[in-house]
């Protein structure tokens, strides 16, 4: 399918180039201070007037070790934002009413177990809405403004206050031991309780709550879903949802969309049936079409993903955006049932695009840095959503429908961005091996003087079907690394997701083969086209997949100064035995290893131990249950083993992610320290 692109052309990157220039000499390289004095900007959510955007907005203290979020709108034309909550509790998630432009509600933690309040614009105090005991997990509003649908997590044939009173008595037992009778019984970083999420909906005139969405099975699911997997149809009338009821969901992408009536008692209906993965479902305003995101390949989770769309009076269905051959992320209707806009990853951006419904055309809207969190107004004129940069966390925006008059609407980390030396990254692409195209991004350091040579850190994506993006990235920050005087590397390797199914697939079965040609041959390409490069002294770093990939170039390179895995992979075999979301090994590696071994034993950096020499950091989480945390350990082990010179850093308060702040600063201080010393030895 061609894209069109539209006549915008004034770019947000150019104006940070030109700022740039002006303030150079004033400008210093960020820390890890600077990042956790970024403050984050939560999804748009629009009023029903079109008069203000209200949003999130979390910062975060290094000394108190915690963030906190509260509460703010900006008018939709631009302006001075206003603060709306000031509590010290942490209040986000925030919704309009859809038949009230003046009451906005969100979630707060303020009564202890989160809850829904409500605010107006009018005047006043706060409001709490729900006293559910098991607290609130998200919501939604009818269209009409009086019915409510949230998630709680209860035990699957109990009431919220049944499932507290148990929770009460667990909690006051002095035995902590768990039975435990099948699969999933962990999932990332929490041990699996019992309960399950589910839907309940609130008629907010008479009280009267109901479980939308009964039986023990996680709605929404507990993985691969959408950005949104409980909408309401538009008359309200009908509750449209996304669970997954295959017996055991740890060998399963089988997520389906159903519907139910929005009454007590009523029996939910299936209106997906693939074994692939169905989420996000839709109704168009106009109530004739449902949309959803499906995958077309069982067990595969990173499938393309399609927009598909059902004719609710004919039963036809059309897979609109079949010849696309980029994943679909988030979608809104236009107004008038007529078009769908949509956010898509495409070679290291998310861009937006328009999608004519009966023309099946698509036009490409925002090219530039990355896009989330697609907000329509009602006339169909204006699209509302948060855009990043390497060079700029979250902002809000607005375009027009037609892709021009691009507008910032907040400038939440201007005064401090404006101290910074931010480089602007820069594609490049290079011919692998095998011929095959393949990009990455370029970063040079703050200051950047071209007749230097300066030392390279490499770094290596996760997934390992994800891709580097033009994002502010909160744990694995390009400026960051760059800061002490680096030039950073991210090559979108074959299995990244942004390039084409094709080239996505080329990961799965082959881990340790075209991806590692194609990162040797792009560094040999690095080191050709930029002479301020300093060959000797190039370092690589990577996690998840990534840190997999650090071990596997561990055993089978000698070329880097140091390497740094962060929660890699060091032994397929326990790795499968160990981990929670058992499709996903099951497709990498064609099946379990119990029935066919081979690919576990071909992939797996533990084979070649005795080729270690490099200097390597370790990094893991004790609550890392994707990659657990005897992975790392045995990485370290065999490194010590061998004498081979090597640091292992441990968090057991973290998973597979660092989230505290002072986590973050002893992280960042231990891997640059870490690199610095070795690719400055001779």
């Amino acid at each position: 399918m061609k894209v069109r692109t539209s006549l915008f052309a004034a770019t947000v990157l150019a104006a940070f180039a030109l700022c740039a220039a002006g303030f150079a000499q004033s400008k210093r390289p960020m820390t890890v201070e600077d990042l956790w004095a970024v403050k984050r900007v939560g999804p748009p959510s629009l009023s029903p007037d079109n008069r203000w955007v209200a949003y999130a907005l979390t910062t975060y203290s290094m000394d108190e070790n915690r963030g906190t979020s509260d509460i703010w709108m900006v008018p939709f034309n631009g302006g001075k934002p206003r603060r709306l909550t000031t509590h010290p509790a942490n209040d986000y998630s925030p919704s309009w009413n859809p038949g009230n432009p003046s009451q906005l509600a969100f979630i707060s933690d303020r009564a202890g177990k989160p809850q829904i309040f409500t605010l107006s614009l009018e005047g006043g105090e706060a409001e709490q809405l729900t006293h559910v005991p098991t607290g609130v997990g998200s919501f939604v509003w009818a269209p009409d403004g009086q019915t409510l649908a949230f998630t709680t997590r209860v035990y699957a044939d109990k009431s919220p206050e049944e499932t507290a009173r148990i929770d009460s008595v667990k909690e006051g037992s002095k035995v902590k031991a768990r039975i435990i009778t099948g699969l999933m019984f962990r999932h990332w970083n929490r041990w699996w309780d019992g309960k399950r999420s589910h839907v309940f909906i609130l008629k907010l005139a008479t009280g009267r709550l109901w479980d939308a969405t009964p039986g023990d099975y996680d709605t929404p699911p507990i993985a691969l879903g959408g950005a949104r997997d409980v909408v309401f149809s538009p008359d309200g009338s009908e509750l449209f949802f996304v669970r997954n009821t295959d017996p055991v969901v740890a060998i399963s992408t089988n997520n389906d969309v159903f519907s139910v009536k929005v009454r007590p008692v009523a029996q939910p209906e299936r209106l997906t049936t693939s074994k692939a993965n169905d989420n996000s479902p839709c109704l168009s305003p106009d109530g004739r079409f449902l949309t959803y995101l499906a995958m077309s390949r069982p067990g595969f989770e990173a499938d393309q993903l399609d927009l598909i769309l059902v004719d609710r009076k004919t039963g036809l269905r059309r897979n609109l955006t079949a010849d696309f051959d980029r994943d679909v992320d988030e979608y809104v209707w236009g107004p008038k049932s007529r078009k769908i806009y949509f956010t898509a990853g495409d070679q290291g951006r998310t861009k937006i695009y328009a999608l004519d419904v009966r023309k099946g055309t698509i036009d490409l809207l925002v090219s530039d840095h990355s896009s989330s969190g697609l907000q329509i107004t009602k006339d169909g004129k204006w699209l509302v959503f948060r855009q990043q940069s390497m060079q700029q966390p979250y902002e809000i925006f607005r375009v027009r429908t037609d892709g021009s008059r691009l507008q910032q609407l907040t400038h939440v980390n201007a005064a401090l961005l404006s101290k910074l030396d931010l480089p602007a990254p820069e594609d490049f692409w290079f011919h692998s091996y095998d011929g095959t195209p393949v990009h990455g991004f370029l970063l040079k350091p703050p200051g950047f003087d071209p007749s230097r040579k300066y030392p390279m850190i490499f770094l290596i994506h996760g997934g390992p079907q994800g891709m580097w993006s033009d994002v502010f990235h909160f744990r694995w920050n390009s400026e960051l690394f760059a800061a002490p005087g680096y030039v950073v590397a991210e090559i979108n390797f074959r299995g990244s997701k942004g390039y084409g199914q094709k080239f996505c697939d080329a990961v799965s079965k082959n881990w340790g083969d075209g991806p590692y040609q194609d990162l040797m041959v792009g560094l040999d390409s690095l080191l050709a086209r930029y002479p301020f490069i300093d060959k000797n002294r190039v370092a690589a770093a990577g996690a998840s997949y990534g840190g997999f990939m650090i071990n596997w170039i561990a055993g089978h390179t000698d070329r880097f100064k140091a390497l740094v895995c962060h929660d890699g992979v060091f032994d397929q075999r326990m790795m499968y035995y160990t981990t929670e979301e058992l499709w996903f090994p099951e497709w990498e590696f064609n099946g379990p290893p119990f029935e066919n071994p081979t690919l576990y034993e071909k992939w797996s950096p533990s084979n070649f131990v005795g080729n270690f020499r490099t200097p390597t950091l370790v990094i893991h989480g004790e609550k890392d249950f994707r990659v657990p945390v005897t992975q790392g350990l045995a990485m370290f082990t065999a490194l010590q083993r061998k004498g081979v010179p090597s640091r292992l850093l441990y968090f057991p308060d973290e998973d597979h992610f660092v989230q505290k702040p002072q986590n973050s600063r002893l992280w960042w201080h231990t891997v640059l320290d870490w690199i610095g010393t070795w690719v400055n030895k001779p």
